[in-house]
């Protein structure tokens, strides 16, 4: 389990990068939509014209109100097709502008990652936004290939994560402030990005200290050990994905894909764009 973790986390940048990038933001407005509805209807955009409670239910942690303020009014703009292309688009741009595209090992790379997100393809249920992506033609594009491999993984991973919140009785909010509470991301971009209103965000603190999940705005002991078993829940459901790879697959994709997230990260890719 331990390998496919390091496989996905270690390839995770060039999908995630899509989301900091400026080569996004300026396909969308060219769609004539802002970059919060262009993120939401870019990455629902393979549902068709999704409503905003599809979203909701899909992305989780998001305040509702923020959903519906750009659903469905993005489809009065654009279409699913149209946020597809230039989201595809998007990527293998910035990926190039990073010079991703001419790291070592990519045909490899490709080969081992398009195998596992094949292998997910045969565990749909109870993944709709997964299976929404698998849907999709695969780019001809090496590199954009690999973004889309990525995608799909990424998708599958969090559509069990979803699951693994739902089943342990996290909310959505409750959800987004444990994650605060590890430090890994900073509070303030994940008030700013999720849109949940401070009241609501204190509430959520209060009740998760209140479980002796918080202390102050940190995760408390067994705060920690409470968000470990969603990760490694976690974990398990992703597994169906990279047992295709077996063990020694995965630590070659691990190994392979450590270069490419870290030209990732180098080129600035993951930087916020705004």
């Amino acid at each position: 389990m331990r390998a496919a973790r390091e496989a996905w986390r270690r390839l995770e940048p060039v999908h995630g990068m899509i989301y900091f990038v400026p080569e996004a933001p300026e396909r969308y407005a060219a769609l004539g939509l802002d970059a919060a509805a262009g993120y939401f209807a870019s990455r629902s955009a393979a549902f068709g014209r999704a409503s905003a409670e599809l979203v909701i239910a899909a992305f989780y942690n998001f305040d509702p109100r923020l959903v519906r303020r750009h659903l469905p009014a993005a489809w009065d703009r654009t279409t699913p097709e149209r946020m597809l292309a230039a989201r595809l688009e998007a990527a293998g741009a910035a990926l190039r502008r990073g010079r991703v595209d001419r790291v070592d090992g990519l045909e490899e790379t490709l080969g081992l990652a398009t195998r596992a997100a094949e292998a997910a393809c045969e565990h749909l249920h109870g993944r709709p936004l997964f299976a929404a992506h698998a849907a999709l033609p695969w780019p001809d594009e090496p590199i954009e290939r690999l973004w889309h491999a990525q995608t799909l993984l990424r998708e599958f991973r969090g559509d069990g994560h979803v699951a693994a919140l739902t089943d342990a009785g996290v909310a959505p909010l409750e959800a987004l402030v444990l994650h605060a509470g590890t430090g890994t991301v900073p509070t303030p971009f994940l008030k700013a990005t999720r849109a949940w209103p401070a009241a609501e965000w204190a509430a959520a603190e209060d009740a998760l200290r209140a479980r002796g999940l918080l202390e102050g705005d940190e995760l408390s002991t067994e705060g920690k050990a409470f968000r470990q078993r969603i990760e490694d829940r976690t974990d398990e459901l992703a597994l169906p994905a990279y047992t295709a790879l077996g063990e020694a697959g995965c630590e070659r994709l691990a190994e392979l894909a450590r270069p490419f997230g870290r030209a990732v990260v180098d080129a600035g890719l993951l930087n916020p764009s705004r």
